[in-house]
Order: structure tokens, then C-alpha cells, then sequence
């Protein structure tokens, strides 16, 4: 098994001056190349490769589909409709950054910053993901449970300004922590502990309440004026993130956490499990769709007439985004 000092004359580029190699090393415990795991499990990076093609090819698919419906056959832009629109957009960054992996790999060579860049890129639109999934937990909660209470946040506008906030947000976070865990080691784990914890476990905390909130809200008397429809659609998008979540985002963060525990984890160990959960973050990109036929009442009747090239019987409609009032229902 090569020693972790192998992986460092590399490296040592980036932080030449005052602390060549400490920092660095204690970045790469948390970022492995494909480079490493090419050299010490071939057989694997090969299978790992295979998969990401595949949900490069099915994530690609459904999302360009997705955005077509959502940006041109959907008429009504509700708040939902547009927090799920900048989601599908992540989801293709993420899906297109799988082949430039493999373009990378052998046309970039031993280029850090090459792979710097496409790190950074990669975490950015990951992030934006979580971030937007989670807006879409609160749109439903607001939908369903603070109707009157939140008409004047839930409006095109205000969507609009929280996506590009998230956009923003999740950019520059994720650059300034991991460029600060590079050139100073000293401080490294405390801040990619802070981009895990800002970008990661807070949403994940938000949606599990607003799902456990929303869950006991609809089995109040209060709101059986809803259609059973809608209640069930609710209930069906909150399960459905909460289970992305745990499936897509959670292994990859829990290896980040067990690192910041125990540094000196097994090489072995880390770099096999650190491309095992990468994949299975980008793997995201193909169960989002199943997210979409939540947030529309006619998305998946609209995808057939496509198929079929036909017209759809009507215009795709937000149905959880809609606020009636009690003789409206």
C-alpha cells in the first residue's frame, strides 16, 4: 500500500512557503484524485466509471426533459415551478461535470488545480442541490400548513431572489472554506466541518422538521378541506427528498465527518470510500426527477405526450403551489 507521502510532491505547488506539505496533506485526507484510486484499484475505478457514465447518460436525459417542461410547457411560474427549475439546472452541472472527470484524467495530467477547479465546481453545484430541495421542502410546508400566513413570501419574486442568494451563497462559502482548509492546515478540519454543517446538516435538520410538521398538520381535521390529492402529493415530495438525502448525501458527508474524527484513517479505507459516497452523491442527478412528478399535477402525463408527440390535454399546474381559499377547495 503506498504511503500517504507519495501523494504529496504533487500537492506541494500549491502551499510552497511556509508549510509545504501539513496542510496539504490534511486536505487530501478529505479530496482523493482519480488518479489515486486509477493507480491502487484499477478494477474499481473502471466499475465507478461505468456507473458514472450511466447516470451521466440517464440524468442528463431526464433533466433536459425536465427543463423543457417546466420552462416551456408550464405557463403558471410558482414559486415551486421556479426553486425546482434552478434545481434541474444544478442537476445537469452535476451530470455534465461526470465525463469532464474522465477528460481530465487524461488530458490534465497531474494539474492540481485542474482538479481544484473542477472540485470546487462539483461541491458548488452539490450544495445548490441540497439548498434547493430544501426550499422545496419549505414551499410545501408553507403551502399546506401557513396558507394566509405566507401568501406575501411565497411570490415569483421573492423565489427568484432566494435562488439567486442560494447561488451566491453556496459559491462563495464553498470557495472561501475550502481555499482557507488548503493554506492553512491548522484550521482545516474546523472548516470543512462548517461548509458540512452550513450546507448539509442544517438542511437536512430543516427537512426532517418541516416533513415531521407537515406530516402532523395533515392529519388535522383543520385541513380536510384540501383535496386528499394534494395531501398525499405533499407528503409523497417531503419522503422523496428525505430519502435523496439519506441515500445521495449522507454517506459522502458521514466519511467527511469520520475523517475529522480520525485523520489517520487508513489510506485504503479513505479513498475507497471517499469515490464510492461521490458517486453516490452524483447519483442525485437521476432520482430528482422522481421529485418533479410532485410538483406539477399533469408532469408526468406531459412527459408521455412528448414521447408520443402529441399535445398534452392541458397545461401543466402546481397543485401544491396553489393557494385556495376554504370555498375554492
Amino acid at each position: 500500500m503506498p504511503t500517504s507521502s507519495t501523494q504529496l510532491p504533487a500537492l506541494d505547488p500549491i502551499n510552497s512557503t511556509q508549510q509545504p506539505n501539513s496542510s496539504i496533506y490534511l486536505f487530501s485526507k478529505f479530496i482523493h484524485p482519480d488518479k489515486e484510486l486509477y493507480t491502487e484499484f484499477y478494477s474499481l475505478w473502471i466499475a465507478l466509471m461505468v456507473v458514472n457514465a450511466i447516470i451521466f447518460l440517464v440524468g442528463v436525459v431526464l433533466n433536459s426533459l425536465a427543463l423543457y417542461v417546466f420552462c416551456f410547457r408550464t405557463k403558471t411560474k410558482t414559486t415551486s415551478v421556479i426553486y425546482t427549475i434552478n434545481l434541474i439546472v444544478t442537476d445537469l452541472l452535476v451530470g455534465f461535470s461526470l465525463p469532464v472527470r474522465i477528460i481530465m484524467f487524461y488530458s490534465a495530467g497531474d494539474c492540481l488545480n485542474c482538479s481544484l477547479v473542477h472540485i470546487f465546481g462539483y461541491f458548488v453545484n452539490m450544495y445548490c442541490s441540497i439548498l434547493f430541495l430544501t426550499c422545496i421542502c419549505v414551499d410545501r410546508y408553507l403551502a399546506i400548513v401557513q396558507v394566509e400566513a405566507s401568501r406575501k413570501w411565497r411570490n415569483p419574486t421573492c423565489a427568484k431572489g432566494i435562488c439567486v442568494f442560494i447561488w451566491i451563497f453556496a459559491t462563495v462559502v464553498t470557495f472561501s472554506i475550502l481555499t482557507m482548509a488548503i493554506q492553512f492546515a491548522a484550521c482545516c478540519l474546523s472548516k470543512i466541518l462548517l461548509l458540512m454543517v452550513c450546507e448539509y446538516f442544517f438542511p437536512l435538520i430543516i427537512i426532517i422538521f418541516f416533513t415531521t410538521r407537515i406530516m402532523c398538520a395533515l392529519s388535522k381535521p383543520s385541513l380536510m378541506h384540501q383535496s386528499r390529492e394534494r395531501r398525499m402529493r405533499a407528503v409523497q415530495l417531503l419522503t422523496t427528498v428525505l430519502i435523496i438525502f439519506m441515500i445521495c448525501f449522507t454517506p459522502f458527508h458521514v466519511r467527511q465527518v469520520a475523517i475529522s474524527i480520525n485523520p489517520d484513517m487508513p489510506h485504503d479505507v479513505s479513498l475507497l470510500v471517499y469515490h464510492v459516497t461521490v458517486t453516490l452523491s452524483s447519483l442525485n442527478s437521476c432520482m430528482d426527477p422522481i421529485v418533479y412528478c410532485f410538483v406539477t399535477n399533469n408532469f408526468q402525463s406531459t412527459m408521455k405526450n412528448i414521447f408520443r408527440k402529441t399535445e398534452p390535454a392541458q397545461t401543466s399546474v402546481d397543485i401544491l403551489g396553489m393557494n385556495k381559499n376554504t370555498k375554492g377547495s
